[in-house]
């Protein structure tokens, strides 16, 4: 069973996360027509996606430098005009190239993993309005240290045009 509270302004909804997380109570997830950097920060999630995303550049320029280097200084070395085989600088551009390649193609498939993402999914949102023009706090009822009447009277003091209960959340297809 869910707590959600639906908010009209973005302010009232960062407020209202402040509050709610002040008393201890665990929001469940926030949804917004756009990203509300403000209401993250007070959920104290923190990503670690810009660390993988440098190992993947890492990883991935040092392999395509050792490629490069045995493929033209160890495997098929070819001497056209007296020029060394392993010329690091012509290998600067398409390393470049290749790692800005790499992680983004990386990136993009962590990304898709971690937040369960694949064509023809069913996506679950907790209310129709919320990828229009609604700020949405969904609040997992059970564990509640406060009973549910205080929760939705907090969220209406800080800003809630509506506080429903839900069983079950709506399942749409994409």
């Amino acid at each position: 069973m869910n707590i959600i509270g639906i908010f009209d302004k973005e302010e009232q909804l960062v407020d209202a996360v402040h509050h709610v997380k002040d008393k201890n109570i665990r929001i469940k997830e926030i949804y917004t027509p756009y990203p509300v950097m403000e209401a993250i920060e007070a959920m104290g999630k923190k990503s670690v996606f810009t660390h993988v995303a440098f190992l993947y550049g890492l990883f991935a320029a040092l392999g395509v430098l050792a490629f490069l280097y045995y493929t033209s200084v160890i495997d098929w070395p070819i001497n056209y005009g007296g020029k060394p085989s392993s010329a690091f600088p012509s290998f600067i551009v398409i390393t470049i190239v290749l790692t800005i390649f790499s992680v983004t193609v990386l990136s993009l498939l962590t990304f898709s993993v971690r937040a369960k993402v694949w064509p023809g999914k069913s996506f679950i949102l907790p209310d129709s309005r919320a990828t229009d023009d609604k700020f949405v706090v969904v609040i997992d009822r059970e564990g509640l240290a406060l009973g549910v009447s205080e929760v939705e009277q907090l969220l209406r003091e800080h800003g809630a045009s509506e506080v429903v209960e839900k069983e079950e959340v709506e399942k749409n297809v994409i």
